[in-house]
């Protein structure tokens, strides 16, 4: 019985040395992994960062190359399939008083995009500004003169296939040829056109909510580009977006109806003149390549700004009147460049 008794403490007491250095180690493993948290070194497979997560803008953020694809605008061919999904948009006049638009998109993937219209020849100054695959369905002799010499990466709708570009039946020529987004990066490889980019977006896009707090209010914009067409913006305060009119029409998405907005609107008054080509057709030309003045418009406020561009193929720079690049609100930006004389309205 003694030599029974001996052996229960001796067990007793081995058990209890036992979970002390259990507890001990699970203790240090505690404490190393707690170290190797603030030190930023790796646990359990993690990488634990001594720095927090930066939020990063979105926009334009990628590195797949930006399509840039040619719009109609006509009052025939609204309502147009893309305008919501486009990271930015420009529009700027053309003949007749009429404006085409032209859409940047990044990483998109859209079945329906149109209806494509034929090249202008500026419209390529921001295509290239943005390494963008130029769009088009069709050109002016300036625009395939220029395409050529500035050796731009197009891709014209109406040399490619009835499956690659195809005419709607619910709209009528020239106002109903459409592509996709697959068909165009199909078209890229085989052109053998690069399909990455490593160039920063043209506009300097921040996370941090951008609110212009000496602009002058801008509830309502009114950009009036000719008799034919002048572009309205109503400020959704609830959206923090504006809602986009033209000639007096609310703008929709063409297959769903939904309404298009835009985070960011820039206003760049340009002169524009007609060409002296011999066509007799009123083809505009545009004096771009040097300062212009215009506002950036966003939140509900408005401040004047200039915006510069060296060459066709560099980035304008936008900057506000001390000389300061200003800092762009996350989201869709529509880049109005409008005839010089255009009188823009603000609203409350």
């Amino acid at each position: 019985m003694k030599g029974t008794k001996i052996f229960v403490i001796v067990l007793i007491l081995l058990i209890i040395i036992a979970g002390a250095l259990f507890a001990l180690r699970i203790f240090g493993q505690n404490n190393e992994t707690q170290m190797a948290n603030a030190n930023g070194e790796i646990t359990n497979g993690v990488n634990i960062s001594k720095e927090p997560t930066i939020a990063q803008p979105k926009t334009l953020s990628g590195t797949s190359r930006p399509i840039a694809v040619m719009i109609d605008n006509h009052i025939d061919a609204m309502p147009q399939a893309g305008l919501l999904e486009a990271d930015i948009v420009y529009e700027i006049i053309v003949e007749g008083g009429e404006t085409r638009l032209m859409l940047i998109l990044q990483d998109k993937d859209l079945d329906k995009i149109g209806p494509v219209r034929s090249a202008r020849h500026y419209f390529l100054d921001y295509a290239l500004e943005n390494d963008a695959i130029y769009v088009h369905y069709g050109w002016s002799p300036q625009a395939q003169s220029d395409i050529s010499t500035l050796g731009v990466n197009n891709i014209n709708g109406i040399y490619e296939s009835s499956t690659s570009f195809w005419r709607v039946s619910d709209k009528y020529a020239p106002h109903n040829a459409v592509t996709s987004t697959e068909n165009i990066i199909s078209i890229a490889d085989r052109k053998g056109y690069r399909t990455t980019t490593s160039q920063e977006p043209v506009l300097n896009y921040v996370v941090a909510e951008v609110d212009l707090e000496e602009g002058e209010t801008a509830n309502t914009v009114t950009i009036p580009y000719s008799y034919a067409n002048t572009v309205e913006y109503e400020y959704d305060a609830d959206l923090k977006e504006y809602v986009r009119y033209s000639r007096g029409e609310k703008q929709v998405d063409w297959d769903t109806g939904k309404t298009v907005t835009t985070k960011n609107i820039i206003i760049e008054k340009a002169r524009n003149s007609t060409l002296d080509d011999g066509s007799g057709k009123g083809r505009q030309t545009l004096d771009n390549i040097k300062e212009l003045d215009g506002y950036y418009i966003t939140n509900g406020k408005a401040i004047p700004i200039t915006c510069t561009k060296t060459s066709r193929s560099g980035k304008t720079v936008y900057r506000d009147l001390e000389g300061n690049e200003i800092d762009v609100n996350d989201g869709k930006t529509f880049i109005q460049i409008c005839p010089i004389d255009a009188e823009i309205e603000f609203g409350e």
